[in-house]
């Protein structure tokens, strides 16, 4: 059966959403310097492919669009079939795809369409081609841990950009570094921090300490600690150190920094398997803390990660909508969209406007 991705011509007005264990909610948690009533003197062009389809649908009603159609399917044998039912000669395109596993498509499917999206829209004539990618695949993998391994993260930015990509969007990469893997390609890089922010500075937390998992997530952390005593609620920073045994194996966990009594918040950019951030949570409690939350931005979920969440001491863990969710989704999960953030972003790139301005 054909699937139908979606094009949309951008348009007018606002509309935020929040998604919470799969429904729609009126949100309070979207950038706080919105456009209203934007009115764009140029054509431009959102696509969609198969790994995130309803974001993209969130984009567009964001941006108040119509929608036209294309078709991104497989041939027998697995190939990806592309074909683009509008024209996109001299338009400003935009390509909405995270390279992400979904339920019907792996990681290495998604990256693929998204390479093949940019390539028919290269040889469409489009004037600009800007991928959307709110979930970067490979970028764990940013730097050589061994002999004769790759560098994937950069391959991935190599191949894209010689697809002929002229800007990329993304949000909250593993690591920052990775935006210099594009040489001759600018990279607008959105911050889901402060929309966790919003989230937790609206709960009746008492003594909040924000917790790093690991050495790498302590400038994050320490950016929600802030934002959260901007925004009126005293909070710490603590830091847990872990020892790994190989990727993905924890071997030892220890806390430096303080936690009875308080309410814990673990920020950090994903969550796969859930092993690490399961173990933390149950760290914190024995340490003494009263409520022990998790904002992730990223829910890859591989495996049972659901369920070691169900099952865990996790009171709530806040995630967003960059991956679509996959199988049965824990009462104490709830996830926050990001939909406004990217139309915003879109809105301002194609109008000439500041991005950094959504996070001041």
């Amino acid at each position: 059966m054909k699937k139908l991705a979606s094009i949309v011509i951008i348009g007018l007005t606002f509309i935020g959403v929040l998604v919470k264990t799969g429904s729609l909610h009126s949100s309070e948690y979207a950038p706080s310097h919105l456009s209203d009533n934007v009115i764009f003197t140029g054509e431009a062009i959102l696509f969609s492919g198969n790994a995130n389809r309803p974001l993209a649908e969130e984009v567009a009603r964001y941006l108040n669009i119509s929608l036209g159609n294309a078709t991104v399917n497989k041939f027998n044998d697995g190939e990806i079939q592309i074909s683009i039912e509008n024209s996109v000669r001299n338009k400003d395109v935009f390509i909405l795809q995270s390279s992400c596993p979904s339920k019907t498509q792996s990681v290495n499917d998604n990256l693929m369409e998204l390479y093949l999206l940019i390539r028919t829209m290269k040889r469409a004539s489009a004037a600009s081609i800007t991928a959307v990618i709110p979930y970067y695949g490979y970028a764990r993998q940013d730097r050589k841990t061994a002999g004769r391994v790759p560098i994937s993260a950069a391959d991935v930015a190599l191949m894209l950009e010689m697809g002929g990509v002229d800007r990329i969007i993304t949000v909250d990469l593993h690591c920052g570094q990775i935006q210099g893997f594009f040489h001759n390609v600018p990279v607008d890089h959105l911050y889901a921090t402060f929309m966790f922010t919003a989230y937790f500075a609206n709960k009746d937390l008492q003594n909040v300490v924000v917790v790093a998992p690991d050495a790498g997530g302590v400038e994050r952390s320490k950016k929600l600690m802030e934002d959260l005593i901007k925004h009126g609620t005293p909070a710490e920073l603590a830091l847990i150190s872990k020892q790994r045994a190989k990727a993905g194996v924890v071997a030892s966990m220890s806390l430096i920094g303080d936690v009875a009594g308080a309410d814990a918040i673990i920020v950090d950019d994903l969550c796969d398997t859930g092993g690490t951030l399961v173990k933390a949570a149950q760290l914190l409690k024995e340490q003494g803390a009263n409520r022990v939350f998790v904002a992730v931005t990223h829910p890859v979920f591989s495996g049972d990660a659901l369920e070691k969440i169900r099952n865990s001491m996790i009171d709530e863990m806040v995630i967003t909508n960059t991956i679509p969710l996959r199988g049965d989704v824990p009462p104490n999960v709830h996830c926050i969209s990001v939909g406004p953030l990217l139309g915003e972003a879109i809105h301002r790139i194609q109008s000439g406007g500041s991005i950094s301005e959504l996070f001041q």
